[in-house]
């Protein structure tokens, strides 16, 4: 039993997390937060009753929005000292690809965050804690409970340890994702993409856009702090999609 004031008990898979990352939390209940699954949360509450906080308290959804946002300077600064010649849009392309849904699932598992999560029984039975969403919005909690415990400093070295070997293999910027969906549809004879602003949240220092994008038959959306960013998050999940369905 965690008496008042007293650090909670840190599970042996959230230990072995630790030695992986290479950081030792400060204050456990941030990284325990950061595995914490919003069916989990609202499970331990009990369900939502009159005067409950809102759903999603508790759970690692506040520190999956500050990761993003860690994620994403941390990455920017890399890649400027990596590729002192190259220009916004390159090094846009680059970013984009490495804060990507799929690369964070490849980072995730490669640390092997699912083992560590803790979600709902019901969620459990069915595996939700291995699935992309989960586990991408797992490892941006991380990050986030990271720098909220120790700073840019040991972010920064999770960051450059866990994505090296992708930062090393993009001997070429990648193509932007608007521009490979655009071709991809055209190469198909299909109706040019079509996106459209369908959120945005958030003060006017730090707002939050969500993009909606149809395209071949099917649509995604993308999250981020600027419209053109959002519309390369949604065209790059439905680039995602359409290869699932091509090749399914």
């Amino acid at each position: 039993m965690t008496r008042l004031g007293e650090e909670p008990a840190v599970a042996p898979q959230v230990e072995q997390l630790q030695r992986r990352l290479g950081y030792v939390f400060k204050r456990s209940a941030l990284l325990l937060e950061a595995l914490t699954h919003r069916s989990a949360a609202y499970q331990n509450a009990g369900g939502r009753r009159r005067g409950q906080k809102a759903k999603g308290a508790g759970s690692n959804e506040r520190l999956e929005f500050m990761g993003d946002r860690v994620l994403g300077l941390l990455m920017a600064e890399w890649l400027l000292e990596r590729f002192p010649e190259e220009q916004e849009g390159a090094l846009g392309s680059r970013l984009a690809h490495l804060v990507s849904r799929t690369t964070l699932v490849d980072v995730a598992e490669r640390l092997d965050i699912a083992t560590s999560l803790t979600v709902a029984v019901h969620e459990a039975r069915v595996g939700v804690q291995a699935t992309a969403s989960v586990v991408a919005d797992a490892m941006e909690a991380v990050l986030g409970a990271v720098f909220l415990d120790g700073g840019l400093d040991p972010a920064r070295k999770i960051v450059r340890a866990a994505w090296k070997p992708l930062l090393d293999a993009q001997a070429k910027p990648p193509k932007d994702p608007k521009t490979a969906l655009q071709e991809w549809v055209l190469g198909r004879g299909q109706a040019l993409p079509v996106y459209k602003t369908i959120g945005a949240d958030g003060p006017s220092h730090a707002p939050l856009f969500v993009v909606e994008v149809q395209a071949g038959g099917q649509r995604a959306e993308g999250r981020a702090g600027s419209k053109r960013a959002a519309e390369s998050a949604a065209a790059a999940s439905l680039l995602e999609e359409l290869g699932k369905t091509r090749h399914g």
